[in-house]
C-alpha cells in the first residue's frame, strides 16, 4: 500500500506543531512527559485540565466516522492521524486520560449505538469532560471473557424508565478512579451461559454506596489498575440492544487495534531511544555485542510492527490481524522493559537515595525499572498470548477448538 505523506499532511505538522507549542505552557508543560501505561499516577489533574485544552482546539475524535464538526472535532485522515501523534509525541505531550472514550467507546457508539446515544455522550468525550473507563474482565474472567459473572435485572420501580441494575466485580480496570462513565459488559438474561444474554451497559460512576474503586498496587508502587464494584449501580443505557453485548464488545477490542496501535509504537520509539541513549552514554555497556545484537533486533521489529500496523489499517482483510498485533507489542515491550534493565548492568538493581524498606516501592524507582516491572504484564492485560494464539487457530487457520 502508498502510506506517503503529501503536501496537507506537512501542512498540518506545521499546524499541530505550532498548536502544541503554543498550548505546552505553565501546568501543561510542567506535566510534558508524564502519564501513559505504567505512569498513570503522574499528573492527574493537569492532564485532565489538559485534556479540555485538546477538546477546545478540536483535537479530540480525529479518526470518528462523522462529519467533521459534528460534535466539534477536526476530521483527519489516516495519515493526518499519525502526523498529529508523531508530533505530539516529539513535544512530549502530557499522556492522554480520555483515551479510552476517544478510541473505545466513541467508534463504538458510532457503530452499534442510537443516534440519542450518539449525540448525548460524544459531545462530552469531544470536549475533554467526560473520561470513561472499561468494565470487561473479572476475577476467574479475565482472558475467558465470556466467563463473565457480572448481571444486570431490570429495576422494576415506579422511576425506573426500565434501566438495569448492575451487580458484581470487576478487575484491572484503568482510569477506574479518574473516570466518570463507564461501559459495562454484564448477564442480563438468567441462566445464560458464555457469550449469549450478554448487554453493553453504560454506567455512571458517580453512584455513592453503588459503585466502588479500590486501586491494585503493583510491583512497581503504582496503582494504575483497580477493581471496581458495583452493587444495585444504575446503568444509564444499553448500547446494541439487550442480549447484543458479545457483538458490541467484541466489536471494541478490535477497535483497539487499530489507529491507536500505530499511535501507541510513537511511544514504544521514544522508550527505545532512551534505552539507546543510555547503552551509548560514556561508560555505559556498549561494548557488549550481545546487547548490541538485542538493540538491533529491537528496532527492526519495531519497524515490522509499524509495517504490518500500517498493512491491517490499508485494508488488509486479515481476520487474525488484531491478534497478531497483540502477539507482536506485548513481546516487543516486555523485551524492550528486559533491555532496558540489562543495559544499566547492575546499577539497575539500585534504588535513589530516597529508598526506604517501609515503602519499598513508593519511590526510589526511574523510568527504565518502572519500564521493566510495569511491562512484565504486557503478555497478559488486553487478551493474553495464549489467547491471542487461540483466536488464529480457531478463527483464521480453521483449527479444531480447545477443548473446555
Amino acid at each position: 500500500m502508498d502510506f506517503s505523506f503529501g503536501a496537507g499532511d506537512e501542512e498540518l505538522r506545521g499546524r499541530a506543531r505550532a498548536w502544541l507549542t503554543e498550548h505546552l505552557v505553565g501546568p501543561y508543560a510542567r506535566a510534558a512527559g508524564l502519564g501513559g501505561p505504567g505512569s498513570e499516577h503522574e499528573g492527574v489533574d493537569e492532564r485532565r485540565a489538559w485534556e479540555r485544552e485538546l477538546g477546545r482546539g478540536g483535537w479530540i475524535g480525529q479518526g470518528w466516522e462523522v462529519p467533521a464538526g459534528a460534535y466539534g472535532q477536526q476530521r483527519l485522515s489516516l495519515t493526518g492521524q499519525v502526523v498529529w501523534a508523531e508530533e505530539y509525541a516529539a513535544l512530549r505531550a502530557p499522556g492522554r486520560v480520555g483515551h479510552i472514550g476517544e478510541n473505545l467507546l466513541a467508534p463504538t457508539l458510532i457503530a452499534h449505538g442510537s443516534r440519542e446515544q450518539r449525540d448525548r455522550y460524544l459531545p462530552g468525550i469531544a470536549r475533554g469532560e467526560e473520561l470513561w473507563c472499561q468494565g470487561y474482565s473479572e476475577p476467574g474472567a479475565g482472558s475467558d471473557l465470556a466467563g463473565i459473572r457480572t448481571t444486570a435485572v431490570r429495576d422494576t420501580g415506579p422511576a425506573s424508565d426500565g434501566r438495569f441494575r448492575v451487580t458484581g466485580q470487576k478487575i484491572w480496570t484503568s482510569l477506574a478512579r479518574e473516570a466518570d462513565w463507564c461501559f459495562v459488559l454484564a448477564r442480563t438474561r438468567p441462566g445464560s451461559r458464555r457469550h449469549r444474554g450478554l448487554s453493553f451497559l453504560l454506567v455512571r460512576m458517580d453512584q455513592p454506596g453503588r459503585v466502588e474503586v479500590r486501586p491494585i498496587r503493583q510491583l512497581s508502587g503504582t496503582a494504575e489498575f483497580n477493581e471496581v464494584f458495583f452493587d444495585g449501580a444504575v446503568a444509564a443505557e444499553t448500547v446494541g440492544g439487550e442480549g447484543n453485548g458479545w457483538t458490541v464488545a467484541m466489536g471494541l477490542l478490535a477497535l483497539e487495534r487499530g489507529v491507536s496501535t500505530l499511535v501507541q509504537q510513537i511511544g514504544f520509539a521514544a522508550e527505545l531511544e532512551r534505552v539507546l541513549a543510555a547503552y551509548t552514554a560514556p561508560g555505559a555497556a556498549s561494548a557488549d555485542p550481545v546487547l548490541r545484537d538485542l538493540l538491533v533486533r529491537q528496532w527492526a521489529e519495531l519497524r515490522t510492527m509499524r509495517w504490518n500496523a500500517l498493512r491491517t489499517l490499508g485494508g488488509s482483510g486479515d481476520p487474525g490481524a488484531p491478534s497478531v498485533a497483540k502477539l507482536l507489542w506485548g513481546g516487543w515491550h516486555r523485551r524492550l522493559g528486559e533491555l532496558a534493565v540489562a543495559v544499566r548492568g547492575a546499577a539497575a538493581s539500585a534504588g535513589a537515595a530516597d529508598w526506604s524498606p517501609e515503602l519499598p516501592y513508593e519511590r526510589g524507582l526511574d523510568a527504565e525499572q518502572r519500564l521493566f516491572l510495569f511491562t512484565r504484564a504486557d503478555t497478559i492485560y488486553g487478551g493474553s498470548d495464549e489467547i491471542q494464539r487461540n483466536i488464529i487457530a480457531e478463527r483464521v487457520l480453521g483449527l479444531p477448538k480447545e477443548s473446555r
